[in-house]
């Protein structure tokens, strides 16, 4: 296989940063993408200048000419297209988050094993030198041992057609955004959480429009996050030490330029840190090496499980609001 030829499954608007990173990308190359609705499939296809527009998804796995797709689904369409993929031989890379239940994972995981498929779930961050710097500060001691992580992600959001709305197809602040700072304190503490406390403010549709989650972790780190559809876009993370504290701008959409923040002994060492000129290109060229060369993807299927065992340990506890520090399950 020479590259990788994309097919989109759906038209959603994320494409809108997936297709000029595919596109950018060294070895791969968009063919079709696909709607429900022909006429959709076709203006789409038309504004984004793609060879092939096809209606409905499961014609487009049945493509030939297709090698890996794009999952930008609703959340709980996710499962069901990816397991469809993998059985029509096609390599996934999925939107977070690629499954609502642990269980779902180690099925997807079963599935693209026997069929020698590789999936992957959609976090562009972790593909990015910010994540990679982070992490180095962190692994190196710079802080000392990690007692506390605090991050969250926000923005506002209306419209009664908003897919993240529905509570039927997987909406909520926790799933659309609040898996960024649970991964991304799973991804610090190098670990999984054993107990997690979760609180929400539900709409009347069924949907937590805002979401605080506590994390606590083996040795003692905790994490506190915050995700909601009610406040001013924004997004931050601070890690706190035993020795220094390290705040990190731009954590889940790093520009190609950030400065880190460094605190020790009272001191501010600045620490810049050149990123991608354009964001989600190195997300699907580690997919091509993933699919091409063999190489391990950077988001496993095993951390994807633990991603979902955390979320949804998460939202039972905030569902049930007479609990307490609620375990997660293995």
């Amino acid at each position: 296989m020479a590259n990788l030829r994309w097919g989109i499954l759906g038209t959603a608007r994320i494409n809108r940063r997936l297709i000029p990173a595919i596109r950018a990308a060294r070895r791969s190359s968009l063919e079709a993408v696909a709607s429900r609705d022909r006429a959709r499939a076709e203006a789409f296809a038309r504004e984004w200048e793609i060879p092939q527009a096809v209606e409905g998804y499961q014609r487009l796995l049945e493509n030939p000419s297709i090698d890996a797709v794009y999952i930008p689904l609703p959340n709980s369409e996710h499962v069901k297209w990816t397991l469809a993929a993998i059985a029509a031989g096609k390599h996934v890379l999925c939107e977070k988050p690629l499954a609502l239940d642990p269980a779902h994972v180690d099925q997807i995981a079963t599935a693209a094993r026997a069929a020698k498929i590789c999936v992957e779930e959609g976090f562009m961050y972790r593909h990015e030198p910010l994540t990679a710097r982070v992490l180095e500060l962190v692994r190196s001691g710079a802080l000392g041992a990690v007692r506390a992580i605090v991050s969250g992600f926000t923005y506002t959001r209306t419209g009664d057609n908003d897919v993240r709305l529905d509570p039927a197809l997987g909406g909520g602040a926790l799933w659309d955004i609040g898996c960024y700072p649970v991964t991304y304190a799973r991804l610090i503490a190098d670990r999984d959480p054993k107990m997690v406390f979760g609180s929400a403010h539900w709409t009347a549709g069924g949907i937590d429009e805002e979401f605080m989650g506590l994390l606590r972790f083996p040795g003692g780190a905790t994490a506190t996050i915050y995700a909601g559809f009610i406040a001013a876009s924004r997004t931050w993370l601070e890690v706190l030490g035993s020795d220094g504290a390290l705040t990190v701008p731009n954590p889940f959409r790093p520009g190609p330029l950030e400065t880190l923040e460094l605190e020790r002994a009272g001191q501010v060492e600045r620490i810049d840190v050149t990123g991608s000129p354009e964001i989600f290109v190195r997300e699907v060229e580690h997919f091509e090496a993933s699919v091409l060369d063999g190489a391990p993807p950077v988001v496993s299927l095993a951390e994807s499980r633990g991603t979902a065992a955390s979320l949804s340990a998460l939202y039972a506890s905030a569902r049930d609001s007479t609990s307490g520090l609620r375990p997660v399950s293995p």
